[in-house]
């Protein structure tokens, strides 16, 4: 398989459906010599069966004839497992511009990793905002290979970054986004890792205290180990069993002393990481490839502590955790006490820690990161419209010009503007039923988390101060926790308020405040939950359906002002622009929301 020349950065769906259509007939040609080797290799075992029968029950050839086939059997045997291995690749390959077009073409929601297990640990006030799970933006961007590049892309979208390492980010991105070579190569990598290696326990194992350290105990080992074996010798050759006897009743002595050590490394290296080729693939891929980026550079540099190859380092790694699976082997079961097959790679991973181990946090951090900044470069490329944030330091300030939702298809999203700051602080945002209100909700703070993130967003332009974004737009009740949708919601504005004790003001984005009391109490909360929030540095959007709300929106107090959207009928159907517009909304369409579905009212 040939590798294509970058990519123009215009045509995404062109240059993914030029490469697909070259992979396939790749997968073709490579299936067809497949399906010939396997009619070959039966052909060879037929040939070697004839010249059997020929040099035993004939006696018309040697048996020795029999290595011609032997060997050309070796031989294709080879050639064969290598163009399964390329046919495994160009199918990963395949997948790879399979998704990518299925994103392009808006087919992706459930083919992708949809980070589902980051949604217990993200805080609740963003879980609003579709960042993870079927469908969401964490699904639309991963492309990670390894669990390192999962978790550091997961944290990125939780975790704002300042904007000195958002711009170091944008330059790096930058630098990534034709390097569709490099991504295509990622994909051609070993089967996914996500079940595999668990960056967290492989980074406190390597900094683990290490279990088995003496040379002279490994040395004795090798000794015991060799004098066993001649003791067999001995036994066989001049039949002092005697001797034999002794050499294994010591080892088994031995075995039984350093047992529960052994066992401890063993258990402990199984824990912390499987699959562990891939990780060393990916490596590999990352140390020689050639940035400009300062940020990817710094990553390299990173890679390479006190002149170790970090890809061949944990090549050796895996090297010695696929030997001690061997040990399940049968009659290595049987030999190891007497050999300490076991033992001796035990020493071996211990003595592979001592050295590498205080680098294993940082080649896990700096692979993660590079694999996430591979992902956000990936999602730039596909997105050749979205721009990169500007951040300032007039504080708060949320400014966008022509924002859309991310996860709305770019030909379907209406673009709308934004003001937020300033004499600004709150917009109320009115409207009937469908009329897009929750969706602008979601936008602004899907936009401001891929924007502190170092991704680029989905605007014309976007200019904004660090905010911390917090969101309550789909408050669910629990039956089994005892909690109403009410009193879920209220703790949830109190996780929002108490966000503002904080060091960066806050984004807050609450979607039909308080629906689920009644419209006096109703008023007179969302009142005060907003002043309260203004007042402590904050700026926001509520949506609402009651009217009275809205006059939130004009309270000198707050700085506010009413927007909204409407409807209109068209030949007897409801019609939506989802223009967002200055004032308070006069029209409302529930009544007849309910007519058109039969309902009699």
């Amino acid at each position: 398989m040939t590798q294509a020349p970058s990519p123009p950065a215009d045509d995404p769906h062109g240059e993914y459906c030029r490469r697909l259509e070259a992979f396939r007939v790749s997968r073709a040609k490579l299936e067809r010599r497949h399906r010939l080797l396997g009619y070959v290799n039966l052909g060879v075992i037929l040939a070697a069966l004839v010249i059997v029968v020929l040099a035993l029950a004939l006696r018309a050839l040697s048996v020795l004839w029999v290595l011609a086939p032997a060997g050309l059997f070796i031989t294709l045997a080879s050639l064969h497992s290598r163009v399964q291995r390329s046919t495994r690749r160009c199918w990963r390959v395949i997948a790879f511009y399979e998704r990518g077009l299925a994103r392009l073409e808006d087919r992706w929601i459930g083919t992708g990793e949809a980070g589902e297990r980051f949604l217990e640990t993200s805080p609740a006030y963003l879980r609003d905002l579709d960042l993870f799970g079927k469908g969401s933006l964490y699904e639309l961007i991963c492309t990670a290979r390894t669990s390192a590049g999962e978790e550091s892309l997961a944290r990125w979208l939780t975790e704002p970054a300042p904007p000195g390492e958002v711009y170091a980010r944008h330059t790096a991105i930058t630098d990534l986004r034709g390097r569709l070579n490099l991504r295509e190569h990622l994909a051609m990598l070993e089967e996914a890792v996500r079940s595999g290696v668990r960056p967290a326990h492989l980074a406190a194992w390597g900094e683990g205290d290490s279990v088995l350290t003496s040379v002279a105990l490994r040395a004795m080992l090798a000794v015991l180990a060799g004098l066993w074996l001649l003791s067999l010798v001995v036994w066989i050759r001049w039949g002092l069993r005697d001797v034999a006897l002794v050499s294994s009743v010591v080892n088994l002595i031995v075995t039984a002393k350093f047992h529960k050590r052994e066992e401890r490394v063993v258990n402990a290296v199984e824990d912390a990481g499987h699959d562990l080729a891939l990780l060393s693939t990916v490596l590999e891929r990352f140390e020689t490839e050639r940035f400009s980026a300062p940020k990817l550079i710094g990553l390299q540099t990173a890679l390479k502590i006190e002149g170790i190859t970090p890809s061949r380092a944990i090549a050796r790694l895996d090297h010695l955790a696929e030997s001690l699976e061997s040990r399940r082997n049968p009659f290595l079961r049987l030999v190891d006490p007497f050999v300490f097959w076991n033992l001796h790679f035990a020493f071996a991973v211990e003595a592979w820690r001592k050295k590498y181990g205080h680098a294993v946090g940082s080649w896990l951090a700096a692979v993660g990161e590079m694999e996430a900044l591979c992902a956000l470069a990936g999602y730039s490329y596909e997105h050749p419209s979205d721009v990169f944030p500007e951040f300032t330091e007039e504080s708060p300030l949320c400014e966008a010009a022509e924002l859309a939702h991310p996860l709305i298809p770019e030909n379907r999203a209406v673009r709308n503007d934004l003001r937020l700051g300033g004499d600004l602080r709150l917009l109320v945002i009115s409207g009937p039923n469908m009329a897009g209100k929750s969706t602008f909700v979601r936008a602004v703070g899907i936009n401001a988390v891929l924007a502190q993130c170092g991704a680029p967003v989905r605007a014309r332009r976007l200019r904004l101060s660090r905010l911390v974004v917090a969101a309550s737009i789909c408050i669910l009740d629990s039956l089994q926790g005892g909690v109403s949708h009410f009193y879920a919601e209220i703790a949830r504005l109190k996780q929002i308020t108490d966000l503002t004790g904080g060091p960066l003001p806050v984004l807050f984005l609450l979607d039909e405040l308080l629906q689920g009391t009644n419209s006096h109490d109703r008023r007179i909360g969302a009142e005060a939950v907003v002043r309260s929030l203004v007042e402590r540095g904050a700026i926001g959007l509520i949506t609402t359906h009651d009217l009275a709300l809205a006059q939130i929106g004009t309270d000198a107090q707050v700085s506010g002002a009413n927007f909204h959207f409407e409807d209109h009928l068209e030949n007897g159907e409801l019609r939506f622009d989802y223009r967002l517009t200055p004032g308070v909304v006069q029209t409302s369409n529930a009544l007849r929301l309910m007519r058109s579905i039969g309902l009699k009212v």
